[in-house]
């Protein structure tokens, strides 16, 4: 069903160009758009129309017109007047109508489509067969985005998202639950990862302009098959959520870039608890004053080099060392030394997932 103002729009379209007054009606003489000054009684001449077999007729003065949908009574079109002319513009109004129609039937057939791809609720045969019948491209490079907003399924961003790419008819944008909009975004050749990194900095900034906040955009790998656009947006859904746990000062991450998260984000939480009383025997990075802690990311961000942490620190360098060395008579690990680096790091992520999943549960 066409919306209300995609019909107001249109017959104020053609009122434009001919000067004619027209109105849209549903089968029951309820009015969905006009251009009439004043709205009349045609609730009766709408009925007797309807249950007339003609397919046009003048009454009370006004051409009417009956729009289809595959054989199914859709629309009742008045036009004001009854001359040739203004029978003309009702059937180019009428014609005009049934198009839209059909345009957004198969808009939400593609839709459809794409939705169960997403979430592979469709047999690799139907796959195919579906794609080849709504003239979908299957071998085409494609690639998953997933926009988050503070709001549920919000319609200004998906409208937003819409005007971005409306020009690109080969792209879809849709969404499989109230939280998210997804964007299945078709590549040209030669473009790769740093141009979808550009196209979701172009959404971000759209979307931060028109208001929207506690957006969060991610991106699956590139994939070259209809079939594998499913893994894409798995992907994407991953690096939402792993993300928001290790990369929270970052909105926008992609699949590629998630590293050793990715790993610890499928861990058993009970695995992540055995871990942290071995490598910390009981006690957890939580019980690390502030100051321990501004070391140890600082230390991490450059390299374990002393100099330079020490120097963005703002510390001496054998304050550094002793507070290194504290933390080794505490923990039994030496930061300075690689393999225990890896150790702690990875520890610290653990304990992070940790928390993430508590939230989670309350």
């Amino acid at each position: 069903m066409i919306s209300n103002q995609i019909l107001q729009n249109t017959i104020e379209g053609l009122k434009g160009i001919t000067r004619i007054d027209l109105c849209v009606m549903d089968i029951d003489g309820k009015v969905l758009a006009s251009t009439f000054q004043e709205n009349g009684d045609y609730e009766n001449a709408v009925l007797s129309f309807v249950a007339s077999p003609a397919d046009s007729q003048v009454i009370q003065g006004y051409q009417f017109f009956k729009i289809f949908d595959e054989h199914q009574l859709e629309y009742i079109l008045l036009a004001n007047g009854g001359n040739d002319d203004v029978y003309m513009v009702g059937k180019i109004a009428a014609f005009q109508i049934q198009n839209l129609l059909v345009a957004y039937k198969e808009r939400f057939d593609k839709d459809n489509f794409i939705k169960n791809l997403l979430l592979d609720n469709l047999l690799l045969v139907d796959i195919y067969n579906r794609a080849k019948k709504l003239h979908i491209d299957t071998d085409v490079r494609r690639v998953i985005f997933i926009i988050e907003t503070s709001h549920d399924k919000d319609t200004n961003a998906l409208d937003s998202v819409r005007s971005l790419l409306g020009g690109k008819a080969r792209d879809f944008i849709t969404a499989v639950d109230e939280k998210n909009i997804i964007v299945v975004k078709e590549l040209a050749s030669g473009e790769g990862y740093a141009e979808m990194e550009k196209v979701a900095q172009e959404m971000l900034s759209m979307l931060k302009s028109e208001g929207e906040e506690g957006i969060h955009i991610a991106y699956g790998t590139i994939v070259g098959d209809i079939k594998e656009v499913s893994k894409s947006y798995k992907e994407a859904k991953l690096a939402l959520d792993v993300g928001k746990i290790f990369f929270e000062e970052k909105d926008i991450i992609a699949y590629s870039t998630l590293g050793i998260g990715r790993l610890i984000y499928q861990l058993p939480i009970p695995l992540c608890k055995m871990f942290i009383r071995e490598i910390f025997e009981g006690k957890s990075p939580d019980d690390f004053d502030e100051e321990t802690l501004t070391t140890i990311n600082k230390f991490f961000e450059n390299s374990l080099n002393v100099s330079e942490t020490s120097r963005q620190l703002y510390i001496h360098r054998n304050t550094l060392v002793y507070r290194l060395d504290k933390l080794q008579k505490s923990t039994g690990l030496d930061l300075r030394v690689f393999e225990d680096a890896i150790t702690f790091k990875i520890a610290l992520m653990v304990v992070k997932y940790m928390k993430y999943m508590e939230t989670l549960e309350y």
